[in-house]
């Protein structure tokens, strides 16, 4: 073999090794490092931010720490409803809205409370959706006939620990209902946080920099096995 082949299989050998290496740390493409360093961070904010809900969710109030109250499915179908109970305990007296703007005036606000036993709860009627009433599930209360006079008055004091769930008797099939939870009560299972996703960019890059890494070893093997004329 002659000097010349060999300089130009070392010459080979060695762009192989360094095209190797750019590919193990170039970025793909459309994807500068500025970008990397942020998925990295966001990556890590995300599993900040997973650790940091668990931990607050496992030590906070009780609403946190076992998740949301169960209504037992009695107001899943409310669609202006977000699904939260308002967090009223540590007051004395509540007061609900009955005839307020949501579902075209057919809703009591709020749609769901949670307070402490011993706690009054009123109803006023905001003279707006027609006549209603308030009507207990169990029978435990009820404000009589419907009425729509606006500023008309209804109140209960519960002692008992419990979901109270309630309703409107003239809008009832309308979704005009409500519930009041006292005490301690059932709750739903917290959403756990999902796992931060690995970046596609990062798995984009890993996947390219052993692919371009084979097939320069591949090719750097050939040579030096079977030789050839690189003049």
């Amino acid at each position: 073999m002659t000097i010349n082949k060999l300089v130009s299989r070392r010459n080979f050998i060695r762009a192989a090794t360094g095209a190797t290496s750019v590919a193990t740390v170039q970025p793909v493409a459309g994807q500068t490092g500025t970008n990397n360093t942020t998925d990295n961070e966001t990556g890590e904010n995300a599993t900040d931010n997973a650790t940091g809900n668990a931990t607050g969710n496992a030590t906070g109030t009780g609403a946190q720490q076992t998740g949301p109250i169960d209504f037992g499915g009695y107001l899943d179908d409310l669609t202006y409803w977000d699904g939260q109970a308002v967090d009223l305990t540590g007051q004395g007296a509540v007061q609900i809205t009955v005839g307020a703007s949501a579902n075209n005036n057919l809703s009591f606000e709020p749609v769901a409370v949670h307070v402490d036993p011993g706690t009054a709860v009123t109803w006023e009627w905001s003279g707006d959706g027609g006549a209603h009433n308030v009507v207990s599930e169990t029978d435990a209360f009820t404000s009589g006939s419907p009425t729509g006079t606006a500023g008309t008055t209804f109140s209960y004091t519960f002692e008992e620990d419990g979901i109270f769930n309630y309703y409107c008797d003239p809008h009832r099939a309308s979704g005009m209902l409500g519930s009041v939870a006292v005490g301690s009560v059932p709750r739903k299972a917290p959403v756990t946080p999902a796992p931060p996703a690995v970046n596609t960019g990062t798995k984009q890059l890993a996947v390219g920099a052993a692919g371009t890494m084979a097939g320069v070893l591949g090719l750097v093997f050939f040579f030096l096995k079977y030789g050839g004329d690189y003049e």
